[in-house]
């Protein structure tokens, strides 16, 4: 299959698993239950967990399906787990607040949903996870702050119409899962807030982010080792880190990355734009079969980057070369404003060395004015057509 057939496949079947999620929201909402009917309590002071685990349990396993219902209102929240598998589609309906607690958490999820088919999370509610709380009590040597929504083992789940603010660590974690979809939805933290990843994604598959607005300090999207089949489309992101696939390589056995689309994307005031990085040495696995296309950027310090000596940290050595083999990526159409000299920077292994390098249509100046360059070590790379820059140097 040419890679031109590999996106217009693709595309066909994310637009079918849209038509298969529409048709689940409008036909299936059976009963409601609502959290205060359960002792669920508004003021933003009392723990209504345990009340949120009594509807959800109505709500689970009501045959044919039914609606958990927050209404308007602040409800504090501990660390809590909703479990499939239910007896019909479910819906999560947050018009109200939900709040997390303050400070550190053991576990490494606010808010977890797993092993559920057919969940929908809608709204017009927000998270919030009380992230300036915890940020400064967690460090890199220690475990992982809690992710404020948390996907595991999940399958055709559609999030959409809520917000989440100031989560302690990634907001959004899909975690071997497949067919969620993401739509119509704000993700905010500060731009100084450590590791707060707006949706990251592993080991998972057939994945859509659309009309989201993220801005938060890290990536706006993540891409993590095994995944497949994800699209993205009408996302603006900024402030943050970009849109990235990585960090890939740390860890032994990592699966392969592949089919990822990123379309009609607006990036602006970032670290970086468009980011494939893997770590130094590290184990062999594959990222292939990507497209960046048609992405506006707006002062971004690295609008394109693929960053094989990624070292997030000052101890890092590089001692080794990156083994995983990055092939068959596109970048179509990416214009806009750099704020670096570099619009371009291809830094491959020299072991693996990048194949299949694309460049299309290119259009990026420094501040508007001066032309960028393309800085390319260890790539088989080939810019097509007049473009800006439309070398390496």
């Amino acid at each position: 299959m040419t890679s031109s057939h590999f996106f217009f496949h693709s595309l066909s079947l994310f637009v079918i698993f849209l038509i298969i999620i529409k048709v689940s929201q409008v036909h299936a909402i059976g009963s409601v239950f609502n959290v205060q009917d359960f002792g669920a309590s508004p003021d933003g002071k009392t723990d209504s967990s345990q009340a949120f685990l009594k509807a959800w349990n109505q709500t689970c396993q009501n045959n044919g399906g039914g609606t958990i219902l927050i209404p308007i209102g602040t409800f504090l929240l501990n660390t809590l787990t909703f479990n499939g598998p239910c007896k019909g589609p479910t819906f999560f309906n947050i018009n109200g607040l939900l709040k997390a607690p303050l400070g550190k958490c053991k576990d490494d999820y606010w808010i977890l949903f797993q092993h559920i088919d057919g969940l929908t999370i809608n709204g017009e509610g927000s998270l919030d996870g009380q992230g300036p709380s915890a940020w400064s009590l967690y460090n890199d040597n220690g475990p992982n702050p809690p992710s404020s929504i948390k996907f595991n083992g999940m399958s055709n789940a559609l999030i959409q119409g809520i917000t989440s603010i100031n989560s302690k660590f990634f907001h959004f974690q899909i975690n071997k899962s497949k067919g969620v979809h993401f739509q119509n939805m704000t993700i905010t933290a500060p731009d100084e807030s450590p590791n707060t990843d707006g949706i990251h994604i592993g080991d998972s598959n057939d994945i859509i982010i659309n009309k989201v607005n993220i801005s938060t300090g890290d990536d706006c999207v993540s891409i993590g080792p095994g995944t497949s089949n994800v699209h993205i489309s009408e996302v603006n992101c900024g402030p943050g880190h970009g849109i990235s696939i990585g960090s890939l390589g740390k860890y032994q056995n990592e699966g392969d990355v592949n089919g990822v689309i990123v379309t009609n994307c607006n990036i602006g005031k970032t670290q970086n734009g468009l980011r494939i990085k893997s770590w130094a040495p590290s184990p062999p696995s594959k990222v292939f079969n990507v497209t960046f296309d048609n992405i506006n950027m707006n002062y971004v310090e690295n609008p394109i980057i693929i960053d094989q000596h990624y070292c997030p940290h000052s101890s890092c050595k590089n001692q080794g070369d990156s083994q995983v083999q990055i092939s068959d990526v596109k970048f179509i159409n990416i214009k806009g404003t750099s704020a670096s000299k570099e619009g371009v920077v291809l830094d491959c292994s020299k072991s693996v060395p990048c194949q299949g390098i694309e460049l299309r249509g290119l259009e990026l100046t420094l501040n508007g004015q001066q032309t960028t360059t393309a800085t390319c070590s260890n790539a088989n790379m080939k810019f097509f057509g007049p473009q800006t820059p439309s070398e390496c140097t």
